[in-house]
């Protein structure tokens, strides 16, 4: 049984989760990354199938998705082309494209998506996305450097916002982030780098330990790959290099067959793990290359795209929280699974193991009942979570993306199963700037729909400031005749505004007709099988069978309250 070890909490075993058996999109990309840089693109077990999983993420926007149906981000953007055009079919007509870039222009840099605040991992995607892809320059470089320039700390580093730069926390993440987006900007036209060069090299080289390998920042508590491959690739940006023994770090982290794990202690070689090698060793020794291209090839799904590891291993959060929600069988063993995923450097539970830690999966994993029993799990949860909300008083995916309401509700009802005490006023800030009229939108600036709506009325009730009247006014507004309730107007109802309409029901103690919600659940479900909207065939989608499987429950008497799990 392969087993995971944290550095305060001893050796676990990994107890077995579920999953899709299906591709995900950034495993995808850094599998076609990995082979392009080590020349063997031919081992691609199937190009073609892979390009159309990538294109069949375009929205009608322009931009790309992270699965089909929801909206586009730049994060999905960038790995969506850039690896088409590793695989040899680039996009042929980047004209609607840039067109997306330019709705998450901020004015000063680029946000994940259309009215958040930008970030550094959402300028370096777009930025590269409009000089490599688009082949443009950004919508004004000189503004686009100054906020670049406003990413430096007073220690050196450099932050994920000029607002977070002001408290000091600086990341080798960020500082590959803001260098790669000012190198994109150098390679169009000319440009000095808008820091000082002497106190960022200083503080990168700072975070390489006698191990060799490189930490996130000064509080990370294991050196990984990931933090490795980014610190070495912004000092070699700069003209710079590590200590040598950076090159024996990295092939220390072999796994079983020879590719890579991510950090000591951790069995599982997966495809991020060796998309770091091969980016920190641009010269992989040849065993080391043949043992990462075996490995891919065990790692492809059959229809074309990649997961993290053998697809019938390949268990996510999400997946497995659903499975547990939904009373499958040996739930206590996957909620061990789900408890597995907080491992070292972040608090929360990743989406899958060995990957960043995600708000929406600790939200989901902690529904699930993971760290019930564990008072020190739950205590990291906590710790993380306050150190992951924003300066705008929000929250985002994971560390250092902009705030978003999913994300935010997200938080607070993790923030609530844990007992953590976020920043309430900062909380009540980012609501206030996504407020319009008496309902709420995903970002400032985008149109309010019903779910984030409620999503915010949610967050609203947990500090104290509960509106029922207003809930159930919003209700009624989006109250689908037929059955269920839709997202926006009152004409298409769909499976997740159905569950969030309930669940704000719930929390604010409206009243909601049994019948009314049943009658949707009967069109969109059955025991086994369910889909998003009534309008789509029933599928296995774990997702929507779980979301389905609480309202049953819900109406069924076998549940008194839904719990506070969002996808979108």
């Amino acid at each position: 049984m392969e087993a995971v070890q944290h550095p305060h909490r001893g050796t676990r075993p990994m107890i077995a989760g579920t999953g899709t058996g299906e591709p995900d999109l950034w495993c995808t990309y850094a599998a076609v990354r990995t082979l392009a840089w080590l020349d063997r693109l031919d081992s691609v077990p199937e190009p073609e199938a892979t390009t159309a999983y990538l294109a069949n993420r375009r929205n009608a926007d322009g931009g790309f998705a992270w699965s089909r149906g929801m909206p586009s981000d730049a994060w999905a953007t960038f790995y969506c082309t850039q690896a088409m055009r590793d695989l040899g079919s680039p996009l042929a007509d980047t004209s609607g494209l840039w067109t997306w870039l330019e709705r998450t222009w901020s004015g000063v840099a680029f946000a994940m998506m259309p009215g958040q605040a930008p970030d550094v991992w959402a300028t370096h995607f777009s930025t590269r996305t409009a000089v490599e892809i688009c082949g443009r320059d950004v919508p004004d470089r000189a503004r686009l450097l100054d906020w670049l320039r406003g990413l430096q700390t007073s220690g050196g580093g450099l932050a994920w916002t000029p607002e977070h730069a002001g408290t000091g926390a600086a990341d080798v993440r960020a500082c590959y982030y803001g260098i790669a987006a000012w190198r994109a900007l150098a390679n169009h036209q000319p440009a000095d780098p808008p820091w000082d060069v002497e106190a960022l090299v200083s503080w990168l080289l700072s975070q390489q330990d006698a191990t060799g390998g490189f930490r996130f920042a000064e509080d990370t508590e294991v050196p990984c790959l990931w933090a490795t491959y980014r610190a070495t690739g912004a000092l070699s940006a700069l003209g710079r290099k590590p200590a040598d023994s950076v090159a024996a770090f990295v092939i220390g982290l072999r796994g079983p067959t020879g590719a890579f794990v991510r950090w000591d202690g951790y069995a599982v070689e997966d495809v991020w793990a060796s998309f770091c090698a091969a980016g920190t060793l641009t010269d992989l020794p040849g065993q080391a290359a043949e043992a990462v291209v075996t490995a891919l090839a065990r790692f492809a799904c059959p229809g074309g795209g990649y997961t993290y590891r053998e697809p019938g291993a390949a268990w996510d959060a999400l997946t497995t929280a659903a499975a547990v929600l939904r009373g499958e069988p040996h739930a206590a063993d996957m909620v061990r699974w789900l408890e597995s995923c907080q491992l070292p450097n972040e608090g929360g539970v990743m989406y899958m193991p060995g990957r960043g830690a995600e708000i929406r999966c600790t939200a989901w994993a902690l529904a699930a009942g993971a760290f019930a029993a564990d008072p020190d799990g739950r205590a990291l949860v906590a710790q993380w979570l306050v150190a992951m909300q924003n300066p705008d008083g929000g929250f985002g995916y994971w560390e250092g993306r902009g705030s978003d309401m999913v994300s935010t509700a997200s938080a607070v009802a993790a923030a609530t199963a844990v007992g953590a005490h976020l920043d309430r006023a900062g909380l009540a800030r980012f609501l206030r700037s996504c407020r319009v009229g008496e309902s709420y939108a995903h970002t400032p600036g985008e149109r309010p729909t019903l779910r984030s709506t409620l999503q915010a009325h949610r967050v609203r009730h947990a500090l104290g400031e509960p509106d029922a009247t207003v809930v159930a006014e919003v209700l009624r507004a989006h109250h689908v005749k037929g059955g269920g309730y839709a997202n926006e107007g009152n004409r298409m109802p769909d499976l997740l505004s159905t569950y969030e309409a309930v669940l704000a029901a719930d929390v604010h103690g409206v009243a909601v007709d049994a019948d009314h919600v049943g009658r949707f659940v009967a069109r969109v479900s059955t025991v086994d099988q369910a889909t998003w909207t009534p309008l789509a065939p029933l599928g296995d989608d774990p997702l929507a069978r779980c979301l389905a499987a609480l309202l049953r429950a819900r109406f069924g008497d076998r549940l008194t309250a839904l719990p506070a799990v969002v996808l979108s």
